[in-house]
Order: C-alpha cells, then sequence, then structure tokens
C-alpha cells in the first residue's frame, strides 16, 4: 500500500499528489513515468513523474480529472493509500545520459501545454540543478491554468507564460510564442515539447522549418504501460515504436501524428463512455452507453 502524503488543487481538476514509494523514488529519473492502480477493482493508471525525492522516499503526479479513472482518484485524501504504485517503467529524457558540459553550452527551451507542465518540470529541475538554466513556455486557457511556473522560476528558469484569453502573459498560442522568440533572434539549440497531441504537433511542424531539434513526450497514448495492450503503438519515421516501453520521448519531426491523434482518440472516447454511464448510474438513469475503462 502507498500512502499519500499530501494533496494540492493546482487548477480546477487538476491535483498534485505526493505518494510513498522510497524504491521508487531512489531509481525515478526525468522523463519515466509510474503505474497506478487505486484498488483491487481499479484500472492501471499510467502517469509520468512529476517530481522525485530520495530522502523522503516520494514521487509527486500530477492528476487531470478527465475520465472515470482520474476522477476517482483526485476524490481521495491525504492519509489515503494507493493499492498499486509501480515505476519508474520508461527511457528517462535523453538530456539525462548526456554529457553536462555540453548541456551547458546548449540553449534548450520546453514548451508545456496545460498538464505537460508537470513531466517538463523535473527536466528543468534535473538541468537548473547542474547548472543548465532553460527557457520554459507554459501555456493554459488562462492564468489559472498556467502550472508549476513559479517552481520552475525559483529554480532559475526563464519563463515565457501564454494564455488562450490573454489574462496573463502572451496572449495566443505557444507556437506563436515560439516563433517570435526564434524570430526574435534567439538560437535555440533543442525545443523539448509535452502536452496536447495537436500542440505538440505543431510545435514539431514549426520548429522543423528552422531545423531546431525537437523531442515530444507521446505520454498520452499509453493504457497499460508494458507495451502488450499496443494502445500505444505509434509510428516514428518508419519505424514502428511504443511510447510506453521505447519513449515516452521521441524525435517530434519523425512522428506520425495523425496516427498518433487516431489512437488517442479512441481511447479517450472509451474512458468519457465510462465516466457518463458511472455518473447516470449514480443520477438514477439507465445509461444506453455501453464502454470499457483503458485509463
Amino acid at each position: 500500500m502507498y500512502k499519500i502524503l499530501t494533496k494540492k488543487e493546482l487548477a480546477p481538476k487538476i491535483y498534485s499528489l505526493e505518494i510513498e514509494a522510497k524504491r521508487v523514488a531512489k531509481a525515478a529519473l526525468p522523463g519515466q513515468f509510474v503505474i497506478i492502480r487505486i484498488d483491487e477493482k481499479g484500472e492501471r493508471i499510467p502517469l509520468t513523474v512529476a517530481d522525485y525525492d530520495e530522502n523522503k522516499g516520494a514521487i509527486t503526479i500530477v492528476v487531470q480529472a478527465v475520465g472515470s479513472s482520474t476522477n476517482r482518484m483526485v476524490k481521495l485524501n491525504e492519509g489515503d493509500y494507493l493499492l498499486d504504485f509501480a515505476g519508474p517503467l520508461g527511457t528517462p529524457s535523453e538530456l539525462v545520459q548526456e554529457n553536462i558540459e555540453d548541456l551547458k553550452k546548449m540553449k534548450l527551451i520546453f514548451v508545456a501545454g496545460g498538464v505537460g507542465s508537470a513531466p517538463v518540470y523535473p527536466q528543468v529541475k534535473w538541468l537548473c540543478e547542474r547548472g543548465v538554466f532553460p527557457d520554459v513556455i507554459i501555456g493554459g486557457r488562462n492564468k489559472e491554468f498556467i502550472l508549476l511556473e513559479e517552481e520552475m522560476k525559483k529554480l532559475g528558469a526563464h519563463i515565457y507564460p501564454c494564455t488562450d484569453d490573454g489574462s496573463y502573459g502572451y496572449k495566443g498560442l505557444v507556437t506563436n510564442q515560439l516563433k517570435e522568440l526564434i524570430d526574435g533572434g534567439i538560437k535555440y539549440d533543442r525545443v523539448i515539447a509535452i502536452g496536447p497531441m495537436i500542440m505538440m504537433k505543431f510545435v514539431a511542424k514549426l520548429t522543423k522549418e528552422y531545423n531546431i531539434p525537437t523531442i515530444v513526450s507521446l505520454n498520452t497514448l499509453m493504457v497499460d504501460g508494458t507495451g502488450m495492450c499496443g494502445a500505444c503503438r505509434v509510428t516514428i519515421g518508419s519505424e514502428t515504436k511504443f511510447a510506453c516501453v521505447d519513449g515516452p520521448e521521441f524525435d517530434g519531426h519523425l512522428v506520425d501524428f495523425a496516427e498518433a491523434m487516431r489512437r488517442q482518440t479512441i481511447y479517450k472516447t472509451e474512458e468519457g463512455k465510462m465516466l457518463h454511464k458511472q455518473e447516470e448510474e449514480k443520477e438514477g438513469h439507465v445509461c444506453h452507453i455501453g464502454a470499457g475503462e483503458n485509463a
């Protein structure tokens, strides 16, 4: 059993949970994920490691209540327990495998959309602790959804907040902000984009025009997290890969985003159907939508 140490609301329906998991915390690296099961009847939920504290023996995850499983999870409180907490899984960010002196000579920028700030944060933290201070674009629909800005500022990263409604920072898409920075004369050596699939698609499309190497994370495709279900199968260049075992990070210029978005839609729909069914049953209505749950 794995105890919830702290729970914090970051934005409406988005929470950070700090979980006591000593062995996972000891081995975790930026870019990896864990698989959680709430109880014996619960589904396996893959979630990116948002932070880890080896001394405390804790892993932080960020959960957005979207479907049935995640809605159940955010209703848990401090002191409650999770049945399973397996990890760390997946391949760590390639940044942690590179020579730190080489990284210090590079100009890096992260583009985080929505809850994409969660997997971006541990990478930014890892870099800043080693004297590499990247730029970070954080996008959200409004100021309320600009996640982990202050935490990354404290590390020393240079933050560019973007909001759809202009309520805070740059008004407009993260891709437009990125384009302005590049056109303004900043020569980035690498872009790391993590967020909604459509956002990563257009970031990669933009950076390809400027010939800037770009990494994207396909963590939103994962279902069982072991490669057995095939849900996260993607085409990278001419090769078939699985986001959970070969990734979740890949060369953004080689990802077949059309295929990835089609695959993602299937499982989002199923999860939404399950949530709808549960809400109908709770209210005493007859639900005519049948579905399984995959997240």
